[in-house]
């Protein structure tokens, strides 16, 4: 019991130290990855649970130390309390301990290139099965205002200029059974928006006159300055392709990295082509709220054309990219297949613009020559050398 004392003043001391070292190798790897990889990526990091969960101990466990040796010098406690608080600092130097050595396995890969990139595919990939298991964030198909008539119909708007980060699709769909309306979203996340942008569209005219429940419509969009991985497939296949874009830049040169890139974007953009083929009938949750669904020659161009327009005059990158898009190019619906064939054209031709040898164009060329054959009903531009 008589040890206590000394024990708390220990853990006192060293963790306060650990704890500023922390922070020190924290912000060191978030400015590694902002400059390294991209600072996109950053948020990321940032919500990283295991550094949040040891740094709350290494603050707790100095908080204990303080207040423990505070209580002690007041005499507060007797020999039984001291007793008590010495098991209890056995075990917080315990917890400390396997603290530190999860904090120094995880220290080796924190804001490292690969595990920062990891780390943005499975958000990526997580956005893009929530997508799939709600193509229309659980509403129904919504093709365009044009088509549905809707340029008469009474436009909710926004004041805010920024990105929408998030819909919460129960309080429309709550707004839409309480006035007894169909409403029709403009807006889905990843949308960049301005004053009047068309939120949502409402088919009556008369709902102008709602007041505080347009307000409530209004609220269900969360705006933010960044776009969120959420809800935003798109933004997560583009925080990629900036990986594999600022590896090809001449300050970096790591077409190695870009190869990766290339190679998670075709596994990511996969995924999303066995979800669409298997997903069978779809249910809506949210009948009377209309959504537009991903575009997919979207979703090739924010995976594909940074790395293809950065990488024009590296033929190893171009190679990789060809093979990439000709097997997503046997993947699919028809939409699917056909945006891959198109993103596998542009990087062709600016290939064909870029590259310096003759050699590395007719290797391009044959290349291409040889996976069009099967993959295309129509030869692609520049295809035939």
């Amino acid at each position: 019991a008589d040890a206590v004392d000394s024990i708390l003043s220990i853990i006192a001391s060293s963790m306060l130290a650990v704890t500023t070292f922390s922070l020190s190798i924290m912000v060191s790897a978030y400015g590694s990855a902002t400059n390294n990889v991209t600072p996109r990526a950053t948020k990321l990091l940032i919500e990283d649970r295991l550094t949040q969960t040891v740094l709350s101990t290494f603050i707790g466990s100095f908080l204990f130390g303080i207040v423990g040796l505070i209580v002690l010098r007041t005499g507060a406690y007797g020999e039984r309390g001291r007793v008590v608080l010495f098991v209890v600092t056995i075990a917080v130097i315990a917890l400390v301990v396997i603290s530190l050595l999860r904090w120094i396995d995880h220290l080796t890969r924190l804001g490292r290139v690969g595990e920062t990139t990891d780390r943005v595919e499975e958000a990526t990939r997580d956005a893009l099965e929530i997508r799939l298991r709600q193509p229309y964030l659980g509403g129904t198909p919504f093709r365009g205002a044009a088509e549905h008539g809707l340029r008469s119909s009474f436009a909710v708007t926004t004041e805010r200029i920024g990105y929408i980060q998030h819909v919460d699709m129960p309080a429309l769909a709550r707004f839409c059974e309480a006035h007894d309306r169909d409403m029709y979203v403009n807006a889905v996340p990843g949308t960049f928006v301005y004053p009047h942008t068309p939120l949502v569209w409402i088919e009556d005219e008369a709902s102008k006159d709602m007041g505080a429940a347009l307000d409530a419509v209004k609220n269900a969009f969360s705006i933010g300055d960044e776009r969120s991985f959420d809800q935003d497939p798109r933004f997560g296949l583009a925080v990629m392709s900036e990986i594999g874009s600022r590896a090809l830049s001449p300050a970096t040169n790591d077409p190695g990295t870009a190869i990766d890139v290339i190679g998670r974007n075709t596994r990511l953009l996969s995924l999303w082509s066995a979800g669409r083929r298997d997903g069978g009938d779809y249910e809506p949750d949210y009948p009377r709220v209309h959504v537009p669904p991903l575009d997919t020659d979207d979703l090739f161009e924010d995976a594909f054309m940074l790395m293809a327009r950065d990488g024009a005059g590296l033929i190893e990158v171009q190679l990789r990219i060809q093979k990439a898009l000709f097997a997503l190019a046997r993947m699919g619906d028809d939409a699917f297949r056909a945006a891959a064939l198109k993103q596998a054209g542009l990087a062709f031709d600016r290939a064909q613009a870029a590259l310096v040898m003759d050699a590395d164009k007719e290797r391009l060329s044959d290349l291409v020559r040889r996976h069009s054959e099967g993959a295309s009903p129509r030869p692609l531009r520049g295809s035939s050398g």
